[in-house]
């Protein structure tokens, strides 16, 4: 393990930039822009703690900055445990695409046939392709506030009604990926957080994952930091654990992007289900609709990357071209989530044309924007060599 002090201004700040690098004849120019990168964002950002995995041909790279916990000033770590944010999409997606490949559920069922309570109801009637690529016709990014628990979820739904046309817009939503990756665990009559952490996790070779981070790890769990500069953790809500619960490390968001990648020693039903979410459902201006992954073509162009990943992509309707039928997964794709808490920002990308991809976890929310910059100049800098 190499241990590399920069030199900056301030002297408070040089721990941050000491960058800890686990890999085996890692190419210097990578390595110098993970911390050119990291540098940037750490000091304009006021970021405590990163954690950058990243995967070239096929071989990972681990590079850690500052802190997880300014407090106790534990260093950042390959097994430090970030909040994910929305990239726990992404695996609400593949159980659902593990639940079809075992034939529990078909993207074409309506919520109302797993979930009775919702018959006649405006969403009964969607299916989980609209539920699971926010075509369901306005559902919001967040539950109102009066929606404590499973109760008044099952009353909201039931008396939510479309603001537009399904399968006209796409409004990006917790509420609805958050019921498709729900009635997947239904279908395998399991609750979700316990068929993630005792199946899918595990299945992904995943050791380091968790929705309830258990009491034994509680010290690799990171604090993150909000605007105030205060410590944090998510707060738990409604259907958290689907849309923006899961907790994991870059050590194990790597392993997660070579199983993406065809890499990793995966069962063949799971392996199938990781291809599967690649499918195209429609086309927004910039990416193409997977199930939670966004893909946009490969060689990628970064105004797209950057459009695609805006805030106005996130928090306004967005007009899209469906396409049937849906286009079958390909290689030749930058594919990417971001995923943000009240304190950590993550965003994963992978390409599987060039068995690459890259993981940023930090411990501060930041502009998707800056993350999807510095993951296209470090994969650039990696591919080039």
């Amino acid at each position: 393990m190499c241990v590399r002090k920069l030199t900056i201004n301030a002297i408070a700040l040089a721990m941050l930039f000491a960058p800890v690098v686990n890999a085996a004849g890692v190419g210097e120019k990578l390595k110098n822009e993970v911390d050119k990168q990291a540098q940037a964002l750490m000091q304009n950002y006021h970021i405590p703690g990163m954690a950058f995995g990243v995967v070239i041909e096929g071989k990972a790279y681990f590079y850690n900055y500052g802190v997880a916990d300014k407090a106790q000033n534990q260093p950042v770590s390959e097994a430090t445990i970030f909040e994910l944010g929305s990239v726990s999409k992404t695996f609400a997606a593949t159980l659902a695409s593990y639940a079809q490949v075992k034939g529990q559920l078909s993207l074409t069922d309506t919520a109302e046939q797993h979930m009775p309570e919702l018959k006649g109801s405006t969403i009964g009637a969607r299916t989980l392709q609209e539920l699971g690529t926010y075509l369901a016709g306005g559902l919001p990014l967040q539950f109102p506030d009066a929606v404590k628990n499973n109760q008044d979820m099952v009353q909201y739904y039931r008396n939510w009604g479309e603001v537009y046309p399904r399968n006209t817009k796409r409004l990006y939503s917790n509420p609805s990926i958050g019921l498709f990756g729900y009635i997947a665990a239904l279908s395998l009559k399991e609750d979700y957080a316990s068929v993630m952490e005792k199946n899918v996790f595990p299945a992904l070779s995943m050791s380091n994952t968790y929705i309830n981070v258990p009491d034994n790890k509680m010290k690799e769990y990171a604090f993150g930091y909000n605007a105030n500069g205060e410590a944090v953790r998510v707060n738990p809500g409604v259907l958290d654990a689907e849309a923006y619960g899961v907790k994991s490390s870059s050590s194990d968001m790597v392993q997660y992007i070579k199983a993406n990648l065809g890499l990793a020693v995966v069962a063949p039903d799971m392996q199938q289900a990781l291809v599967n979410n690649r499918t195209g459902f429609y086309q927004s201006r910039t990416f193409t609709q997977g199930l939670a992954w966004e893909m946009y073509p490969y060689p990628s162009i970064l105004n797209a990357l950057l459009e695609g990943n805006s805030t106005d992509v996130v928090i306004k309707p967005q007009p899209i071209q469906i396409n049937m039928p849906p286009t079958p997964p390909t290689n030749e794709v930058w594919v990417n989530k971001t995923g943000s808490t009240g304190g950590f920002g993550a965003y994963v990308v992978y390409i599987p044309s060039k068995e690459a991809g890259i993981v940023i976890l930090a411990n501060k929310n930041y502009p998707n924007q800056e993350r999807v910059k510095a993951a296209f100049h470090i994969l650039q800098a990696g591919l080039e060599q």
